[in-house]
């Protein structure tokens, strides 16, 4: 018909671009990928704020020892009861958590520490240097963990400072064998190879080119690790080589009550379920970070 251009004669339209995802989409895909996260990060906020306010939501000094009340069961006057010396267990439960966070992350901050940094030399710079640090790491990661930070701990004696200082050297080799795999994986691709081209300098291809590719993993095995490391440290001051008495914690807590069992169970009861709180959390949390880092989880999560 007359006055209506042909099929041949329309302008070309670009077509319209589908609409991005919108914020709430988003959020609800995040949701759905880790809720666990949700859940672990909860529990772990709710211990960090009990560490932090702890002289403030403990009615008695963790330390006090009131000679009339020998192991009495939980009142309203001491809500888990008290142990075997008078001192009120809630404030000890209480005032632990502050001494298993500070043991966690510290030693797991030394171990990352370390073994990030033998990890990146080792998987970067290869050769004997390479072959040199991954047997040391293969000799320490040959004994069982316990028994090496006993052994280490044994070696420098008990203490806070010397619990951290074992346990970080235990994890030490799982970070670096970590870091090196994913060096040599990083190390090939094409930004990295145009990098060298272009002159940088190992510490440069190092910190700048080569680790922001490598913390994911990395974040992933230190919040896992805490986890074991509250443990640990709770098991050093069970065997008597953790942190010296009268200082509270949950090991020493389970030490002294584990003979009561039959007599006065809220002595290692209440310390238990703090360990286990704690270890969960941090393993929910850990499980989530995985989840939502690693692609192919997320996408197995979003299925």
């Amino acid at each position: 018909m007359l006055g209506q251009p042909s099929a041949v004669d329309a302008p070309n339209v670009p077509a319209l671009a589908a609409p991005a995802p919108t914020p709430r989409r988003a959020t609800i895909q995040w949701r759905r990928l880790s809720p666990r996260i949700w859940i672990g990060l909860s529990v772990v906020g709710l211990m960090i704020f009990l560490a932090v306010t702890a002289d403030f939501l403990t009615p008695y000094d963790p330390n006090y020892q009131d000679y009339s009340a020998f192991r009495q069961p939980p009142s309203l006057d001491h809500l888990f009861g008290t142990d075997q010396v008078g001192r009120d267990v809630y404030s000890r439960v209480i005032y632990g958590t502050r001494i298993s966070l500070l043991v966690g992350v510290i030693a797991v901050g030394i171990g990352m520490t370390a073994g990030v940094l033998i990890g990146l030399v080792a998987g970067l710079y290869r050769g004997w240097m390479d072959e040199t640090l991954m047997r040391i790491m293969d000799a320490i990661h040959a004994f069982p963990a316990l028994v090496l930070a006993l052994a280490i701990t044994a070696a420098l004696g008990t203490g806070i400072v010397n619990i951290m200082i074992a346990i970080g050297i235990v994890y030490m080799p799982s970070y670096a064998r970590l870091v090196r795999g994913q060096v040599l994986s990083v190390r090939e691709r094409d930004f990295v190879v145009a990098a060298q081209l272009l002159g940088a300098s190992m510490p440069r291809l190092m910190f700048f080119h080569i680790w922001p590719n490598v913390t994911a993993p990395i974040i992933v095995q230190a919040s896992l690790n805490v986890s074991t490391a509250i443990l640990t440290e709770a098991s050093l001051s069970f065997l008597g080589l953790g942190v010296r008495p009268p200082t509270p914690s949950w090991g020493s807590s389970l030490q002294g009550g584990y003979q009561y069992l039959s007599t006065a169970p809220w002595l290692s009861i209440y310390p238990g379920i703090a360990i286990f709180i704690a270890v969960l959390a941090f393993n929910l949390f850990g499980d989530g970070l995985r989840q939502l880092l690693d692609p192919r989880l997320r996408a197995r999560g979003e299925a």
